[in-house]
């Protein structure tokens, strides 16, 4: 696909076809990494899981031996009650 970068407003833009962006399941207002890579422009749709994280994955990754403790946050510094 050809295109052009055009001017919109203070900001510049290219115009991806509809037939492109589902090629890639991307939609309207996805969020997409974009980088340099040797002399190229490189779009790449990021992939995260809607909704979060998935809590049973992260419980997994604590270690069986971990001992969950109390954190020394320091003296006050300003007008914080403790």
């Amino acid at each position: 696909m050809i295109t052009k970068v055009q001017k919109w407003g203070n900001s510049q833009g290219i115009r991806l076809s509809k037939e492109l962006l589902s090629d890639v399941e991307v939609k309207v207002g996805d969020a997409v990494d974009v980088a340099v890579r040797d002399g190229a422009l490189v779009v790449t749709p990021l992939r995260r899981v809607r909704g979060g994280h998935d809590l049973s994955e992260l419980v997994r990754r604590i270690p069986k031996d971990y001992k969950p403790g109390e954190l020394d946050w320091g003296y006050p510094v300003g007008r914080e009650v403790w």
